[in-house]
This record gives C-alpha cells, sequence and structure tokens, in this order.
C-alpha cells in the first residue's frame, strides 16, 4: 500500500505541508495518490539517523552486508505485480521493460553481496615493518577502503527502478558500509515508495541499525538542495541532466567541508562511420541505427545523438535510408509532459540553427507525451563554429554530421565534450588506417564500442559507465557495475597498530581468507608475527 509519506529510517513521516502527484504519461492524467514532501525536520533527523546509524554500520562484516542487500532483491521480488503496474502508471513506459528494470535492479543488488561477502573488495595492502633498515626503519602500514558516511542518492528519471531508490547508486553505497537517504524522483514516487518499504523490510529482517536507509519525497529542488548542504552528508550520487548534476556539484563544493558528488549527467554518444563501412553496410547500419535512436522514445543516456562520416555518395546513402527507417517506427510515450516538452522545445532550437537540414521528422499524429523522431544532418564547418550544434537533445533525435574528410573528422571528435560512449563502425581492418581517430574519441569518452550500438549497458565489473565531463564529474570512476562502490569509499591506513586491533581484512592470520597485497605481492596466506612497532 502507497501512504504518500516519506520514510526516515524505520519510520513512516509527513509532516511538511507541501502536496504533490505523480502523472500517467500514457493516459494523459494525474494519478490520485497524493506525495508528502519532506520537511526540514524530516530532513534533519533523517540525516542524523543516518550519521548514527554509520557508526554501527561500517563495523558489519561484508558477509552480514551482503545478506542485507540480497534481502532487498528478494523484498522487491515480493512486490511482484504491485510493483510493474505502479511503474507503469508513473512512466508510460511498458511492463516489459518494467520487468526488464526490475530484473536489473535485482541483479545489481546480488552482484554487489556477492562482491562484498568475503572483503576483497577492500584492497588490502600490507607493508610489514623492518625495524633493522638503515639508514632507517621502516615502520608497518597497512592500507583498505572504509565507508565515507551517509550518501545522498537522488532518483533518476528514466530508470525508476535501476537508476533510483534500491539501484546501483544506492546498492554501492550500501555495499560500501554507507548509510543512504534516497531524494525520490517525483515522477515516481510511488514506485520510490514500494521500493523503499522493501528496504526497510530487508533492513529489519536482517538486523540492520535504524537509519541505514531512508526515502524522502520532493516534488521540486528545496529538498535535494537541503540535503546536499548538510553536514551529515559525505556524499552525492546522482543521474540526469548537466544543468541538474553542475548545480548539486556547485552546492556541494561551496560547503565548509565540500563533497563529492558523482553525477552522470548528459552525453549525445558520438558515432564515427568510416567510409568503407558506410559503401558496404548503409542499409543494415540505417535499420540498426534507427532502433537505437527510438528505443525507449531515445530517453537513454547512451542514445546515439550524433553522427560523424565523411561526405560523399556513401554517407548521403545511409542517412537516406536511415531517414526512410526511421519514420517506420511508431513513436513512444515519454516519461512525462515536461520531458516531452522540453524535447520538443530542444529540438526546435536545434532545427532553428543555420546550416541544419532536417532528413526525417515523423509527421503523423500521435497521442499527447509522445515524441517525434527526428534526423537532421549539417556540414563538418558549421558543427564546428556553432557549439549549441554540440549539446543533447533528450529524445528521439540525431544530428547526422558531414564531413569534409577524416581529417576534419578527427578534428570534430577532439572538440567535442566529454561523452559516456563513442562508437567506430569500420570494415575489417579500415579501423587501423585511423588510428588518429581512434586516440581522439578515446580522449573523449569512457567506454569505445567497434561495429555495434551505444544503448545497452551491460551490468558487469569491466563495464565503464562515465567519462570526461560533463559525462559525469569525475571520470575515474564508473556509476555501473560492482567497482562502483569505489566512489563510496577512501583509502585508509594504520601505522604500527596492534594486531588485535585491526580489522580482519589487514590481520596477521588473514581470518577472512581474503586475497592481499602483502611486501608488493598477491597473497591469501597468513603473515608470520610481524614487528608493528619501533623501539
Amino acid at each position: 500500500m502507497i501512504t504518500g509519506k516519506n520514510q526516515i529510517g524505520n519510520t513512516l513521516s509527513a509532516k511538511g505541508d507541501k502536496t504533490f502527484t505523480t502523472f500517467n504519461p500514457k493516459e494523459n492524467k494525474e494519478n490520485a495518490q497524493q506525495f508528502v514532501e519532506a520537511s526540514q525536520e524530516e530532513i534533519q533527523q533523517a540525516t542524523q539517523l543516518a550519521t548514527e546509524a554509520y557508526q554501527t554500520y561500517k563495523q558489519i562484516s561484508g558477509a552480514k552486508k551482503a545478506e542485507f542487500l540480497n534481502a532487498i532483491a528478494d523484498e522487491i521480488l515480493a512486490l511482484d505485480q504491485t510493483l510493474i503496474d505502479v511503474y507503469t502508471s508513473e512512466s508510460g513506459l511498458p511492463e516489459g521493460r518494467a520487468q526488464g528494470e526490475r530484473g536489473r535492479t535485482v541483479g545489481q543488488l546480488r552482484a554487489f553481496a556477492d562482491h562484498i561477502a568475503n572483503g576483497t573488495w577492500v584492497e588490502a595492502t600490507i607493508d610489514t615493518a623492518q625495524p633493522e633498515r638503515t639508514p632507517l626503519p621502516k615502520v608497518d602500514l597497512r592500507k583498505m577502503l572504509v565507508p565515507l558516511g551517509p550518501v545522498v542518492v537522488f532518483g533518476a528519471s528514466n530508470f525508476p527502478l535501476a537508476f533510483s531508490t534500491a539501484g546501483g547508486d544506492t546498492a554501492a553505497a550500501l555495499a560500501s558500509g554507507c548509510p543512504v537517504i534516497v531524494k525520490s524522483h517525483p515522477m515516481h514516487a510511488g514506485t520510490g515508495e514500494l521500493v523503499a518499504g522493501a528496504v526497510i523490510r530487508a533492513a529489519e529482517r536482517t538486523g540492520m541499525p535504524n537509519g541505514v536507509f531512508s526515502n524522502l519525497n520532493s516534488s521540486g529542488i528545496e529538498v535535494g538542495a537541503a540535503l546536499v548542504k548538510d553536514q551529515n552528508v559525505k556524499a552525492v550520487g546522482f543521474t540526469g541532466s548537466i544543468k541538474g548534476g553542475r548545480a548539486l556539484y556547485d552546492l556541494a563544493a561551496q560547503r565548509e567541508e565540500p563533497i563529492p558528488v558523482f553525477a552522470e549527467m548528459g552525453s549525445i554518444n558520438p558515432v564515427v562511420i568510416l567510409p568503407k563501412a558506410a559503401a558496404e553496410r548503409s542499409e543494415s547500419l540505417a535499420k540498426t541505427y534507427a532502433g537505437s535512436i527510438t528505443l525507449g522514445a531515445g530517453q537513454f543516456c547512451t542514445n546515439p545523438g550524433l553522427i560523424l562520416g565523411v561526405k560523399g555518395e556513401a554517407l548521403d546513402n545511409f542517412t537516406n535510408q536511415l531517414s526512410e527507417e526511421i519514420v517506420k517506427i511508431d513513436p513512444n510515450c515519454m516519461l512525462h509532459p515536461n520531458i516531452a516538452r522540453n524535447f520538443q522545445e530542444n529540438k526546435e532550437r536545434m532545427l532553428a540553427q543555420e546550416g541544419v537540414e532536417v532528413k526525417a521528422d515523423y509527421q503523423q499524429e500521435v497521442a499527447s507525451n509522445y515524441g517525434r523522431q527526428t534526423v537532421t544532418t549539417v556540414s563538418g564547418d558549421t558543427f564546428l563554429s556553432n557549439p549549441t550544434l554540440h549539446h543533447e537533445v533528450f529524445g528521439p533525435y540525431s544530428m547526422i554530421v558531414q564531413c569534409e574528410n577524416t581529417g576534419q573528422l578527427e578534428q570534430i571528435v577532439a572538440k567535442i565534450e566529454g561523452q559516456l560512449t563513442g562508437t567506430i563502425i569500420a570494415e575489417d581492418k579500415e579501423i587501423e588506417q585511423h588510428p588518429q581517430i581512434v586516440s581522439a574519441l578515446q580522449n573523449r569518452v569512457g567506454r569505445i564500442i567497434f561495429n555495434g550500438v551505444p544503448t545497452g549497458v551491460e551490468v558487469c565489473p569491466s563495464m565503464q559507465h562515465g567519462g570526461p565531463y560533463p559525462a559525469s564529474t569525475d571520470s575515474r570512476f564508473t556509476a555501473v557495475g560492482v567497482n562502483s562502490i569505489k566512489r563510496f569509499a577512501r583509502p585508509f591506513s594504520f601505522q604500527n597498530w596492534p594486531n588485535n586491533l585491526l580489522p580482519d581484512e589487514l590481520k596477521n592470520e588473514n581470518p577472512l581468507g581474503i586475497l592481499r597485497l602483502v611486501d608488493n605481492q598477491y597473497t591469501q596466506q597468513e603473515i608470520q608475527e610481524a614487528v608493528t612497532s619501533l623501539s
């Protein structure tokens, strides 16, 4: 049952005087349930409770935290069709997408549970003492990753489950030992409350401290801003627009104690089609990219919004075939009237730029909140001279840049902003003839794809989902996969510490049996009695 209240630790609360509703974009009407926005008092209660919970939660073993994460997954599955129905009513997304995203969410939680179960993830590093070393003795040093503290996670509009309440950021933070306060996304507050309840039930079932998780409602920016400025908060996870992510980043930097904001933001995901590939495979590429551009109404952060090629007959053929294929696809419902309106406004802004030519624009009647797909072209010179053309249009839109030659193509790649992904389409050995383009693209993206599409993000340890700014605020980290846990931990060293007082991960006897770097050698062996003090 959805109450519309805030989840402050284990307690439901509704002390605020501002309410809002979610919206069903497919039926073009408001949903009935009202939600109460969190008050300043409730924000402070949540952050203080998280700080108190942190003192206990950071000491809980990896095995016990893994039990908690698996219990969250079980409780989400137990919501069954209720969760699917609320998800679809608040997002306009189809039931199959809801089921797939639920599976991804559960899979992420279980992956983190497996990752932390025995403690290897903390990267235990030990350099034993050498008291007889000359001219100076060497001290005993032992280092591992430790959790930062309470983390605020902002729910994403386009992933009500996988990047929201119990999504990747929350799973990573909880796995690291950080309590989490979710700023629920107003577009899917009901979905968020259902999942928040699942997290709380799992916490109670597995004996987690009260305050390890909270979920706060908000219809605007005030609650999120207050959370980021709260001195109890030690890190932020965000998935959304450049404007929103940058605002949070700036707020965090202005604090008396600045904190990291791990924001995954906008991306146009450039696709480079080399000449031979365009000549040999234009028809199949056109069909593939028509599907990729329109997938989920183009509301993926990896949507291919920019296609680069060398002008000529081959690129013209691809452009014409893509234009034909893309209008054959029925438009999809967008997530919310605001998103549909922003898509239309941003598209019109692009179409108003000098030199932009429309090649395909879906013209048939569509229901409210459906996004009409559009393909445009522009010359390489125009693209280089107009930074507005480099911006993301969130939705089913893509621009084809007709470069004068591969030299100009390389120049354009080098000048675009940081991106999540870059793709190169090439024939066998063709890519070997253009190492400069590959190098330029590698400098601007977090993941490079060969002969594929950027849409589709595999959740696994090798996935890098992040890139140079503004794709993300810190390109050293990923927002997807178990390695995203490193965002919410910091290295910490013990010097000459008594063995019995060390964490199990660093003790001589290695009670967890984890792989450690000991005196520059990876081993699971115990350390013979080490000298940890100098006389």
